[in-house]
């Protein structure tokens, strides 16, 4: 989903029905693909409270964005700002861990740091530390902000460092960037964004060639 503002206190469930409608079908859109819903914030305590009473009305998956560079997000301690401090990624990350069922997956997503890519090793391990599930790395800093290059080497490092799965983000716009930046992280999976969203068959290009199919 997109992200779910989370402050202070306790949102209703209304809230999370209208960023998430497929809680109504088990988390699953109308075709049957998996929705996770994704928060933002950064009280661990609160993002607790929200996560639990996110499961108790049907998610099946949560994910944390730490990375978003916004301006209006950032102003509020949340988003990339927390990459300053590796110790509050691990404390939310573990808050929610701790709070939901263990069958629930807590995924989380970073950039490799905030005025620089000084802590991208800190914050991935401090993640996986704090029991995320998966872990997706978009590869610059909020310093960078979306200027290419992408650094995808910085993610093999983190690959090479962790043991639960690492996702590449980050400057993926054709089937040639696909495989370029699998080359470089080293990874097995990515994720598509803005890539996505300028091409939308991107993703059926990257499956035809895998498959040496003509697309």
């Amino acid at each position: 989903t997109e992200f779910i503002r989370i402050t202070d206190q306790k949102l209703p469930p209304k809230v999370f029905y209208k960023f998430a409608p497929e809680l109504n079908n088990q988390c699953l859109t109308p075709n049957g693909t998996p929705v996770k819903v994704q928060l933002l914030g950064s009280n661990p305590v609160s993002m607790a409270n929200n996560a639990q009473e996110l499961v108790r009305l049907g998610a099946t998956s949560i994910d944390l964005t730490l990375g978003c560079p916004a301006k209006t997000v950032n102003s509020h301690e949340d988003g990339a700002c927390l990459l300053r401090t590796p110790q509050r990624v691990y404390a939310i990350i573990k808050a929610i861990r701790d709070a939901v069922p263990a069958q629930v997956p807590v995924s989380a997503k970073i950039r490799l740091g905030y005025e620089d890519r000084s802590t991208y090793l800190d914050n991935a391990q401090a993640a996986e530390d704090a029991g995320a599930s998966e872990l997706t790395v978009h590869a610059r800093s909020k310093a960078d902000g979306y200027k290419p290059p992408a650094y995808w080497h910085y993610i093999a490092d983190i690959k090479a460092k962790l043991s639960i799965p690492v996702i590449a983000n980050g400057e993926i716009w054709t089937v040639e960037d696909y495989y370029k930046c699998r080359e470089q992280s080293g990874v097995d999976d990515v994720m598509l964004g803005r890539g996505l969203l300028s091409f939308p068959d991107l993703a059926r290009q990257i499956k035809a060639s895998l498959a040496n199919e003509a697309y």
